[in-house]
């Protein structure tokens, strides 16, 4: 209970009867807090009801009555964190960036779809405790989170809209573009990405030509420079927007 005792409420949660973290807490007059098994088993044992911790008699038998505030407590100190929680790390290259961590950035652990941003691991936890925050759409992190995600539906832009020229999610396809002709975002950049290259080559062979140093672009004996060119054309990759 590492939080426990880095807030000083090791001793406040623990039962002195089972030593353990209290459950199912309940609170007696002398103000001692037990497990209600425990305490129960003590007295049924016992001659007399007496407080396990400092002796204290009762003449008749208490009743017991739940101590709310410390179950919530303890619940909140129990509550596990989004994972067996490693130890964060600043953001590398390639990681996706915490865009709530100001100075250097940790890296994100998740990205979340309805506040479209992006959160380490610490500032992430809220969405763990606040009752408002819990039904968010949290999905891996993202890189351009508003360039991938539709803001209408937080859904991935998966599908290219030919109809419109635009990237949509599948959520758009029936609200908005039924009956429009469609394609996977995939296919639809690899269909760019030739396009362009094809273009490149045919603009270059002219270019070639007009040097009077014509090539035909299919032996693969294109001088260097010219070649230099086309390494945007071939290693870059379009994003959703690929016009």
């Amino acid at each position: 209970m590492a939080k426990a005792q880095l807030f000083g409420l090791q001793d406040e949660i623990t039962c002195s009867v089972c030593l353990d973290t209290l459950s199912d807490p309940v609170s007696i007059l002398c103000g001692h807090s037990f497990c209600l098994k425990c305490l129960t088993d003590y007295w049924d044992q016992s001659q007399e009801c007496s407080c396990p911790q400092c002796r204290r008699t009762f003449t008749t038998r208490p009743e017991l009555h739940r101590n709310t505030v410390l179950n919530v407590l303890i619940k909140k100190i129990k509550k596990p964190r989004l994972s067996p929680c490693p130890s964060q790390s600043y953001a590398g290259p390639g990681d996706v960036e915490c865009d709530t961590c100001t100075g250097k950035k940790f890296r994100a652990v998740k990205s979340c779809l309805t506040c479209m941003i992006s959160f380490c691991q610490t500032h992430l936890q809220p969405h763990f405790e606040i009752a408002a925050w819990k039904d968010h759409k949290l999905t891996d992190p993202v890189r351009n989170l508003k360039e991938e995600i539709c803001a209408k539906h937080h859904m991935s832009l998966e599908i290219f809209c030919k109809t419109d020229e635009t990237c949509i999610c599948v959520m758009c396809v029936v609200n908005g573009h039924s009956g429009h002709k469609t394609v996977e975002l995939e296919t639809e950049r690899e269909e760019k990405q030739i396009t362009r290259v094809k273009k490149f080559l045919k603009e270059l062979e002219s270019i070639l030509v007009r040097q009077g140093t014509r090539h035909d672009v299919s032996d693969g004996v294109l001088p260097l420079t010219p070649l230099r060119c086309l390494i945007p054309f071939i290693s870059t990759p379009c994003k959703c927007r690929i016009i």
